[in-house]
Protein backbone atom coordinates (compact mmCIF):
# COMPACT_ATOMS: atom_id res chain seq x y z
CA UNK A 1 0.00 0.00 0.00
CA UNK A 2 3.06 2.12 0.88
CA UNK A 3 4.61 1.48 -2.17
CA UNK A 4 1.30 2.50 -4.07
CA UNK A 5 0.60 5.83 -1.98
CA UNK A 6 4.50 6.73 -2.73
CA UNK A 7 4.31 6.70 -6.51
CA UNK A 8 0.78 8.63 -6.40
CA UNK A 9 2.29 10.58 -4.76
CA UNK A 10 0.18 10.76 -1.90
CA UNK A 11 -0.58 9.98 1.92
CA UNK A 12 -0.46 6.20 2.79
CA UNK A 13 -3.41 7.27 4.78
CA UNK A 14 -5.94 8.58 1.72
CA UNK A 15 -4.32 5.97 -0.42
CA UNK A 16 -6.07 3.24 2.02
CA UNK A 17 -9.57 5.33 2.24
CA UNK A 18 -9.47 4.32 -1.23
CA UNK A 19 -8.88 1.30 -0.69
CA UNK A 20 -10.89 0.15 2.30
CA UNK A 21 -14.16 2.20 0.95
CA UNK A 22 -13.85 5.30 3.40
CA UNK A 23 -13.09 7.85 0.74
CA UNK A 24 -13.80 8.39 -2.79
CA UNK A 25 -11.03 9.41 -5.10
CA UNK A 26 -11.10 12.39 -7.58
CA UNK A 27 -11.53 11.84 -10.95
CA UNK A 28 -8.12 13.09 -11.38
CA UNK A 29 -6.83 10.38 -8.46
CA UNK A 30 -8.92 7.35 -10.40
CA UNK A 31 -7.17 8.74 -13.86
CA UNK A 32 -3.80 8.18 -11.82
CA UNK A 33 -4.66 4.86 -10.45
CA UNK A 34 -5.82 3.21 -13.29
CA UNK A 35 -2.33 4.34 -14.84
CA UNK A 36 -0.64 3.10 -12.19
CA UNK A 37 -1.72 -0.36 -12.13
CA UNK A 38 -2.04 -0.28 -16.01
CA UNK A 39 -5.66 -0.68 -16.57
CA UNK A 40 -8.54 1.49 -17.11
CA UNK A 41 -10.90 3.41 -14.73
CA UNK A 42 -14.50 1.26 -15.65
CA UNK A 43 -12.19 -1.46 -14.53
CA UNK A 44 -11.74 -0.02 -11.34
CA UNK A 45 -15.41 1.07 -10.90
CA UNK A 46 -15.93 -2.80 -11.55
CA UNK A 47 -18.07 -1.46 -15.35
CA UNK A 48 -15.82 -3.66 -17.21
CA UNK A 49 -14.21 -7.17 -17.51
CA UNK A 50 -9.95 -6.90 -16.79
CA UNK A 51 -7.82 -6.92 -20.21
CA UNK A 52 -4.95 -8.03 -20.66
CA UNK A 53 -2.21 -7.29 -23.76
CA UNK A 54 -0.08 -10.36 -23.71
CA UNK A 55 2.44 -8.31 -26.02
CA UNK A 56 3.12 -6.48 -23.40
CA UNK A 57 4.22 -8.56 -20.89
CA UNK A 58 7.41 -10.10 -23.18
CA UNK A 59 8.94 -6.33 -22.45
CA UNK A 60 9.20 -7.67 -18.71
CA UNK A 61 11.49 -10.46 -17.49
CA UNK A 62 8.91 -11.78 -14.78
CA UNK A 63 5.53 -11.50 -16.56
CA UNK A 64 4.00 -13.63 -13.67
CA UNK A 65 2.14 -16.46 -15.64
CA UNK A 66 2.36 -19.66 -14.77
CA UNK A 67 1.32 -23.34 -16.46
CA UNK A 68 1.11 -26.21 -14.60
CA UNK A 69 2.85 -24.49 -11.39
CA UNK A 70 5.35 -23.39 -13.18
CA UNK A 71 6.62 -19.79 -14.38
CA UNK A 72 6.44 -19.03 -18.09
CA UNK A 73 9.69 -17.85 -19.66
CA UNK A 74 9.50 -14.85 -21.78
CA UNK A 75 10.31 -17.65 -24.77
CA UNK A 76 7.13 -19.56 -24.24
CA UNK A 77 5.21 -16.50 -23.90
CA UNK A 78 6.31 -15.62 -27.41
CA UNK A 79 5.76 -18.81 -28.35
CA UNK A 80 2.54 -19.03 -27.31
CA UNK A 81 1.71 -15.36 -28.75
CA UNK A 82 2.99 -16.92 -32.34
CA UNK A 83 0.81 -20.09 -31.98
CA UNK A 84 -2.20 -18.17 -31.21
CA UNK A 85 -2.09 -15.84 -33.98
CA UNK A 86 -1.08 -18.31 -36.10
CA UNK A 87 -4.68 -20.85 -34.73
CA UNK A 88 -6.21 -17.65 -35.46
CA UNK A 89 -4.98 -17.12 -38.87
CA UNK A 90 -6.08 -20.54 -40.26
CA UNK A 91 -8.98 -20.52 -38.29
CA UNK A 92 -10.00 -17.28 -40.37
CA UNK A 93 -8.72 -18.66 -43.63
CA UNK A 94 -10.90 -22.16 -42.80
CA UNK A 95 -14.22 -20.04 -42.52
CA UNK A 96 -13.21 -18.20 -45.59
CA UNK A 97 -12.84 -21.80 -47.48
CA UNK A 98 -16.91 -22.75 -45.87
CA UNK A 99 -18.44 -19.66 -47.46
CA UNK A 100 -16.89 -20.14 -50.73
CA UNK A 101 -17.89 -23.86 -51.07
Amino acid sequence: MQEAADRLEIAKSTYAGYEYGYREPSLQALSDIADLFETSVDHILGRSEPSLELTKLTDKDYNGLTLDGTPLTKEELIDFITFTRMKREMTTKETFIKKEA
